[in-house]
C-alpha cells in the first residue's frame, strides 16, 4: 500500500477557502479533511467535530504540551487553532489524501515537520475583492474586519513561500485548479 499525501491549504481570511474545500469534498468524497481544533466559540450553524473541535484554552494548551498538535497558532491575537497530529498520520498511513486548512503560521510549522506535504496558497483576485468578501459575510465587527485585513496583508506578502498559488476568481475554477495540483483531475 502506498502512503497518502497531505495537501496544506492556506490563504487570507474571506478568500473562500472553506467554500472551495467544501466543493472539492463534494466532487472527491474520498478525501480526508482534517478537522481543526480551536478555542473560539462556534459560529451559527457550526457543529463540534464537523466544522471544528471546539475546546477550552486549558485543553488546547494540554494538547500542545503533550505533543498532540501537528501545528498550532494564536490567530488574530484572540484564539488558538491547530491540527491534531494523530488523525493526519493515520490517514496518510492508510494511503489517503488529506487536506489540512491552516493559516500562514500553521503552514510554516507543517513545512518544518512534514516537508513532503504540498503547500497551496489560495489568493484573492485583488485586495479590494478580499475586503468586499469579508465585509459581505457580516460575521465580524468593523474592528475585527480591520484586524483580519491587516493579517491578510501579511499573508499575501508570504504567498511566495508556497509550492503553488491558486487565485480564487470563481469557486469552480479554483476547485479545478486545486484538484489538478493534487493529482485528482
Amino acid at each position: 500500500m502506498r502512503l497518502g499525501q497531505v495537501t496544506v491549504v492556506a490563504g487570507p481570511t474571506a478568500v473562500g477557502k472553506g467554500t472551495v474545500l467544501t466543493r472539492l469534498r463534494e466532487l472527491y468524497p474520498e478525501l480526508v479533511y482534517s478537522v481543526s481544533a480551536t478555542t473560539r466559540n462556534p459560529r451559527p450553524g457550526e457543529e463540534d467535530g464537523v466544522h471544528y473541535h471546539f475546546v477550552t484554552r486549558e485543553d488546547f494548551e494540554k494538547m500542545i504540551a503533550d505533543g498532540q498538535m501537528l501545528e498550532w497558532a494564536e490567530v488574530h491575537g484572540l484564539n488558538l487553532y491547530g491540527t491534531m497530529r494523530q488523525p493526519v498520520a493515520d490517514a496518510v498511513a492508510k494511503g489517503q489524501q488529506v487536506i489540512v486548512e491552516v493559516d500562514l503560521a500553521g503552514a510554516r510549522q507543517i513545512r518544518q515537520s512534514m516537508p513532503e506535504a504540498k503547500q497551496v496558497f489560495i489568493a484573492p483576485p485583488s485586495f479590494e475583492v478580499l475586503r468586499e468578501r469579508l465585509v459581505g459575510r457580516g460575521t465580524e465587527s468593523p474592528e475585527e474586519q480591520e484586524r483580519r485585513l491587516q493579517t491578510a496583508r501579511e499573508e499575501l506578502a508570504a504567498q511566495c513561500e508556497f509550492d503553488v498559488v491558486i487565485t480564487n476568481d470563481t469557486v469552480e475554477k479554483c476547485v479545478a485548479d486545486l484538484a489538478q495540483v493534487m493529482g485528482l483531475a
